[in-house]
């Protein structure tokens, strides 16, 4: 009877166990818990710290003070393994050392400039979308702008304006005047229309 109701023989509520297709394995009971990370062999690493630090060397060898250090170090190379004793000299005349020095140089430099300059063209390209959208919303903005003016326009043409009022004062003290001249004139000219 016990298990018929979802109940252990001692009176207690039975776990669900999912069958089938919606089985979750042990170690994961819950899907709204994130799995955990797969271990790998190649070595972990920021990109964010590795990019910030290839722009910081990428801003050294653009500068004069790289120039300087590096035209300093290969004039020394040179004048000391032309000019030490033959057994200080580390590196003889054609200076295959020195080339290969300066060629792993280079094949380390032209990428790190290369990566330094991608991270330059993201961050270009999300500040030309924000400042896209932002002229949008500045067109939005005028385009708004310029249809409460029209429209500002169209309600003053209904209200009157100072030079219409005063257009109408000066013809009332016209007509006024004109009263105060001839005003036996006006009363025939309304005695003749009244009849």
């Amino acid at each position: 009877m016990g298990s018929e109701h979802g109940l252990t023989e001692r009176g207690e509520p039975r776990e669900r166990v999912p069958t089938g297709s919606s089985a979750l394995p042990r170690h994961r009971s819950r899907l709204d818990v994130p799995r955990t990370p797969r271990r790998t062999l190649l070595p972990e690493y920021d990109p964010e710290a590795f990019g910030r630090f290839s722009e910081r060397i990428a801003r050294f060898l653009g500068t004069g003070r790289f120039l300087v250090w590096m035209t300093l170090t290969v004039a020394l190379w040179v004048v000391w393994n032309t000019t030490a004793p033959d057994d200080l000299r580390f590196d003889e005349y054609p200076f295959i050392f020195l080339t290969l020095a300066l060629s792993l140089q280079a094949s380390y430099a032209a990428p790190l400039i290369l990566l330094a300059q991608n991270r330059q063209d993201d961050r270009d390209r999300v500040t030309r979308e924000q400042d896209r959208k932002q002229n949008e919303r500045s067109i939005a903005d005028t385009e708004y702008l310029t249809r409460e003016i029209a429209s500002l326009r169209i309600g003053l043409g209904e209200v009157a304006t100072r030079d219409w009022i005063r257009s109408e004062f000066e013809d009332l003290i016209k007509e006024l005047d004109e009263r105060r001249v001839f005003p036996h004139e006006r009363r025939d000219g309304r005695d003749k229309g009244d009849r």
